[in-house]
């Protein structure tokens, strides 16, 4: 596939707000050691947990509520999981040698997902162009749902903000599954390979293999040897794959995609209108900042805008992070939004509403 021209960014000038913000949080927040050692010992009890919860499905699962129970927990700590300690590692941002943090996300394999392909659709797409068209791929997934104002309008759109009550809830399931292999072996604006030179051919076996033990361990096994009907096995594992995937889409919709969210194009040579920093700024939304419970579950998404900031830094720095990040939003009239998830996730959803029936060119281009 041919090779896209990359966005720019406007070039940094010397009274940029970022060189002197990350200078202060290099100085002050960053030294704080027992942060890092808090975010390796939350991550590793994670994946603890889960297996807890695993062993309990096999101790347990002839009890039906149980069986639901455990394989509910099961889903929950998997996005836990994921949005926390996965997404530390695939930054860097775990384990202070990059060894360590690559290791780690071969952790992630026993999920069924592929952290190869992970890592460069989310740092290489999403994290270098946020809310780009066709260059965000953490946004622009399917024409099931429009969210781009330049996507195509399709009929369906009109009532996208009422069926994705129902599909957001299959998001685990269509990631490890479905989208993957649209992403190693589709060709259908396919941006992963476009910016990627050639997908190893051992990525491939492992992610066949990732698959096949995921679905081993998690599923045929309970059925196999739990006193249950293979059907029931079947409907808790569906129930994990659902619970879990409506916690992790209250962090995925409240970040960057709300009714105020911008999405900057670029000119004829490919230029955006501003810098890197300021574009994190513009494009990135924090949700339940003072929530202790929120911070806990969504670790570096309820302050995103830390997190594309300084995306090389755990998710346990970020609290203290933030009010610096505020400090200088309001010093040099940037633009910071904070709000509760509940108003995070309706926005969202006024915001499916419409892009499903009009094009809002206020919301386009240069701000």
């Amino acid at each position: 596939m041919e090779k896209l021209k990359r966005p720019v960014y406007v070039k940094a000038g010397t009274d940029d707000f970022f060189k002197k913000l990350r200078a202060e949080v290099n100085e002050t927040v960053l030294q704080n050691s027992s942060l890092y050692r808090l975010n390796i010992v939350k991550s590793i009890g994670l994946v603890v947990l889960f297996f807890l919860f695993y062993t309990c499905i096999l101790l347990f699962g002839n009890s039906t509520p149980f069986l639901f129970l455990f394989y509910i927990l099961c889903g929950v700590t998997m996005i836990v999981l994921f949005i926390n300690a996965f997404h530390d590692a695939a930054h860097g941002a775990l384990f202070k040698k990059p060894v360590h943090n690559q290791r780690f996300m071969y952790v992630l394999e026993l999920f069924g997902s592929n952290h190869w392909l992970w890592t460069r659709r989310h740092i290489n797409l999403h994290h270098a162009y946020p809310n780009v068209p066709d260059w965000d791929v953490d946004i622009k997934q399917s024409d099931i749902i429009r969210i781009f104002p330049n996507s195509p309008l399709f009929n369906y759109h009109k009532y996208q903000h009422i069926y994705m009550w129902l599909i957001y809830p299959l998001y685990s399931l269509n990631w490890i599954y479905i989208r993957d292999f649209k992403d190693f072996f589709g060709t259908k604006d396919n941006y992963v390979k476009k910016v990627v030179e050639k997908i190893p051919i051992r990525e491939i076996y492992k992610l066949f293999a990732a698959k096949i033990i995921n679905l081993t361990y998690m599923l045929f096994i309970p059925m196999l040897l739990l006193n249950q009907l293979w059907y029931t096995v079947l409907g808790a594992w569906f129930a994990m794959h659902l619970c879990g995937s409506v916690l992790g889409v209250v962090a995925l919709v409240s970040t960057h995609v709300d009714e105020d969210a911008h999405f900057p194009t670029t000119d004829d040579e490919g230029n955006l209108s501003a810098t890197w920093a300021m574009h994190q700024m513009i494009v990135t939304k924090d949700f339940s900042t003072n929530s202790k419970l929120a911070n806990f579950l969504y670790g570096g998404f309820t302050h995103h805008v830390a997190h594309h900031l300084f995306p090389a830094v755990g998710h346990t720095y970020y609290p203290y992070i933030t009010p610096i990040i505020m400090r200088y939003a309001a010093e040099y009239n940037l633009p910071y939004t904070s709000y509760p998830f509940h108003h995070a996730v309706r926005s969202h959803f006024r915001m499916l509403k419409d892009k499903g029936i009009r094009e809002n060119i206020l919301m386009t281009g240069e701000i």
